[in-house]
């Protein structure tokens, strides 16, 4: 039992995803759900979300700038260009679940991820 401004970054987050979920929605929209958080508890919290999400089938549309959280989550990536935003690539990732951070597969899309950012000289 705890005020809203007492509980930790990864709790809060917790708490909006239960109370995003109470109503068993079938489309999920998630914005930068787990931007603020630290780094541990943000990989956390990607691992709970992949969890609710096979659990409780639904679809989640997640906006992330983190090239890494985006091929971790979804099986569908869209890259868009900066201002104006247009699609630049579609990027599938068919690896099943659980997903393994050092996989070379996920370093070929990142890869091809920050291509298409022009960004592949830096990585």
């Amino acid at each position: 039992d705890a005020f809203p401004h007492q509980l930790s970054g990864g709790m809060s987050q917790r708490t909006a995803l239960a109370r995003a979920l109470v109503n068993d929605p079938k489309l999920l929209i998630l914005d930068e759900p787990l931007g603020q958080l630290d780094s541990l508890t943000r990989i956390t919290m990607q691992s709970e979300l992949v969890s609710l999400w096979q659990r409780e089938s639904f679809t989640a549309l997640l906006v992330t700038h983190d090239v890494e959280e985006a091929l971790f989550l979804a099986g569908r990536v869209i890259v868009f260009s900066e201002r104006p935003a247009q699609v630049k690539a579609e990027i599938i990732n068919a690896r099943p679940y659980p997903r393994h951070r050092g996989d070379p597969h996920l370093a070929e899309l990142r890869h091809e991820v920050f291509s298409q950012l022009g960004l592949a000289a830096s990585w």
